[in-house]
């Protein structure tokens, strides 16, 4: 009797990863023939399962959400992240989908949390600073770009600020 359990669990487990696998794996019968936000739903869900929780991997999956219109499923991606300890890096990321978005108050309290909690990011606040000038607040874009440049003058800040004095947000 005792064999049978433990045979019994082995194959509900085997059966288990196989079933996960397949789960992962991304398939044509989830995009062709079907519209574009069914297709689009099914890659994302299948997406979801091949992050393995990896915070990048979410964020880039809550970006299409966000910005494709579905903003409550990208939130809720975005708080699910922000939830588990995030690095700055974590937090730079969603800011860039927020002002991407237009929704700079968002962006702008992300931005300045990943600042304070990376004080010595000089490609930041760089990045940040450009985004304050192409809003209108270039007392508060060259305050950051001074303490950048006092940190580390190098070439993807100067890129950033250079650009943002034409017009042009930082490469991402």
């Amino acid at each position: 009797m005792k064999f049978r359990s433990i045979t019994a669990a082995s194959i509900l487990f085997v059966s288990g990863i196989t079933v996960c696998f397949a789960a992962q794996k991304t398939t044509p019968s989830q995009y062709h023939g079907k519209d574009k936000q069914e297709a689009a739903r099914a890659l994302l869900e299948t997406a979801k399962i091949q992050a393995d929780g990896g915070s990048w991997e979410l964020i880039a999956i809550g970006r299409i959400y966000y910005l494709s219109g579905s903003k409550p499923e990208g939130k809720a991606i975005f708080d699910d992240v922000l939830a588990h300890k995030p690095e700055a890096g974590d937090l730079f990321r969603i800011a860039r989908v927020y002002r991407e978005a237009g929704d700079w108050e968002q962006a702008k309290a992300l931005f300045e949390r990943a600042l304070r909690e990376e004080p010595d990011d000089s490609k930041g606040m760089a990045e940040v600073g450009s985004y304050y000038l192409m809003r209108g607040d270039r007392a508060a874009a060259e305050a950051l770009f001074d303490r950048s440049f006092k940190l580390e003058s190098d070439v993807w800040s100067t890129v950033a600020a250079a650009g943002s004095y034409l017009g042009v947000a930082p490469q991402e």
